[in-house]
């Protein structure tokens, strides 16, 4: 049993297969994927998706797109309404102008609250913005009273444990898989791997030998072996050990 903990399935070429996309998935043993929304119209994309029983949807606004104009009333009627697992993909990329910094802060703080407001966890977007955005989750109304994951983790073993000290967890996908990614192996083979969780981020992310747009679901079980080999360990308990942390922190249960 393995969980994809980022995929976004509502884009092409993903959007296009479907059934294939889970059937291919399923026959890897990956029996949860969790589907994070970008912008406002993705929303009922993904709240759409959530039919599939594989499916697990997370609703929110991502920094490239803090600009829309963001009615927590709706996106927090929504998140219950579509028996979302998270708020998210959320976050800060100081490598894009637009929108500029400041705007992106409001709208993070905004979601952030909704979360803590709703016992959510976040799925967490963060380019050039690292040490910007630990300040603001070590807040006293933030620190401890927020979970969630750093997703598609690429940094080096110091900065991962500055997010694990807050109580997150950290995400691996693809960049395990290249031996020149040499920051992202060397954290995902020494943290600990109870705080660990694997995704894809397809399409938007690929692995060695397999482009962004080829990526789907079913390549976890590929990224569960890399990260097998790094740690000295059977990709058997990675399995397990990254599923029991992603129910765990998305309080997923089976036969929803």
């Amino acid at each position: 049993m393995l969980i994809d903990t980022h995929c976004h399935l509502f884009m092409e070429p993903l959007c296009g297969d479907i059934d294939g996309v889970l059937k291919r998935a399923a026959r890897r043993g990956i029996t949860a994927i969790i589907v994070p929304a970008v912008e406002t119209s993705s929303w009922k994309k993904v709240a759409e998706l959530s039919k599939y029983r594989a499916v697990f949807p997370a609703l929110g606004l991502h920094p490239w797109f803090a600009d829309e104009i963001l009615d927590t009333g709706l996106l927090g009627k929504l998140l219950i309404e579509t028996g979302s697992v998270a708020v998210g993909e959320i976050g800060l990329d100081f490598k894009i102008e637009n929108p500029d910094r400041s705007t992106q802060i409001i709208v993070f703080r905004r979601q952030l609250d909704l979360a803590s407001e709703l016992g959510l966890p976040v799925i967490l977007h963060c380019r050039g913005a690292f040490d910007e955005m630990l300040s603001i989750l070590s807040e006293k109304k933030y620190n401890r009273r927020i979970t969630g994951v750093v997703h598609a983790y690429t940094r080096g073993r110091q900065l991962a444990e500055r997010f694990l000290d807050l109580g997150f967890y950290l995400a691996f996908g693809g960049a395990v898989t290249r031996s020149r990614a040499k920051r992202a192996r060397s954290a995902a083979a020494a943290i600990p791997l109870n705080r660990i969780v694997l995704e894809t981020d397809a399409p938007s992310i690929g692995m060695d030998g397999v482009e962004p747009e080829q990526m789907e679901p079913a390549n976890i079980a590929r990224i569960a072996e890399s990260l097998a080999l790094l740690r000295g360990i059977n990709s058997e308990e990675i399995a397990s050990r990254t599923t029991e942390n992603a129910l765990e922190l998305f309080n997923i249960r089976e036969g929803r």
